[in-house]
């Protein structure tokens, strides 16, 4: 057997040893790199969710910003004073119903006081007339007890009259309607000539800077929402634009919803909160106008 052949011999299985320890490290390198990713897995599903919780509205006033105004009386509407979009003071006058039966009462019941307090002046001179003649006894203890009831009974007419002139006298100012709140006229409901029942809305006004976002919050969210929280405010057809907000009331009881949801994926069945959401900016946005919200998260609540 010559040198090189035996020699070959030799390296040929150490060749073979070497390459088989090469795989070995190779199979359990990758098990060690599978075995890491799934020991990474809990981890990273564990990481906090940093959306926030995502609700619909709409732009409202405040309690006492909206205000429709009506009457209290029937008649017919003789005088519109304002018009829409117009700026109104709180006392200006909205609407006058003819008022000509009811300004002829008030001088009639204002006649008759004065009537009536003539009879009282009348009264009043029998009874100290009575009371003279008794004294020098002329006269009998009955007269002069008619006499009293005489001036007692007119002063009694005397307090009726008055009473009816102040009654006629109020239904007379529930003939002009008057504007109870600075703000804007934001509808107009009737026209001149128009007749109207008790109870009947005129006008609507209201205050444009006191205003809100009632949200429905869908009741599996409530404990996501807290008092402070931040509030992106976005409304369909303005570019993508957000305004800023905060979490300002949120209530104790869940009602029915009220909008029925954009995403047809969300039940429209379920019950929601009422929150309110103050604005932290001048919007575009107007009174009645649906929103959308993402709610975020009180920036002093600890997590």
């Amino acid at each position: 057997m010559t040198r090189t052949s035996t020699m070959f011999r030799i390296v040929l299985p150490l060749a073979g040893v070497g390459l088989l320890g090469a795989f070995v490290w190779q199979a359990r390198a990758a098990r060690g790199v599978a075995s890491s990713g799934r020991d990474a897995q809990p981890a990273a599903a564990t990481q906090p969710v940093t959306s926030g919780t995502r609700a619909e509205g709409r732009v409202a006033a405040y309690p006492g910003a909206e205000v429709t105004v009506g009457t209290d009386i029937s008649g017919t509407v003789a005088r519109v004073l304002v018009q829409e979009k117009e700026t109104v003071r709180r006392g200006q006058p909205l609407v006058e119903l003819a008022s000509a039966e009811q300004r002829a009462a008030l001088a009639e019941a204002r006649a008759r006081i004065g009537e009536a307090e003539a009879n009282v002046r009348l009264a009043e001179a029998q009874v100290t007339r009575w009371q003279a003649l008794r004294s020098q006894d002329l006269a009998a203890q009955q007269s002069l007890d008619a006499a009293v009831r005489d001036r007692d009974a007119a002063k009694a007419q005397l307090a009726l009259a008055q009473a009816t002139a102040d009654r006629l006298d109020a239904v007379l100012a529930k003939t002009r309607i008057v504007s109870p709140i600075d703000g804007v006229v934001i509808a107009r409901s009737v026209e001149v000539g128009q007749p109207v029942q008790s109870g009947t809305s005129l006008v609507t006004v209201a205050d444009l800077q006191r205003t809100r976002i009632e949200a429905e919050v869908d009741e599996f969210d409530a404990a996501r929402v807290s008092l402070g929280a931040t509030v992106a405010v976005s409304a369909e057809g303005f570019d993508g634009r957000t305004w800023r907000g905060r979490v300002e009331e949120i209530p104790d009881a869940v009602v029915a919803r009220r909008l029925k949801p954009e995403d047809h994926g969300r039940p429209s069945d379920t019950r929601v909160l009422l929150v309110k959401v103050a604005f932290l900016e001048p919007t575009p946005l107007r009174l009645g106008q649906r929103v959308e919200l993402d709610i975020g998260t009180s920036e002093a609540r600890k997590p």
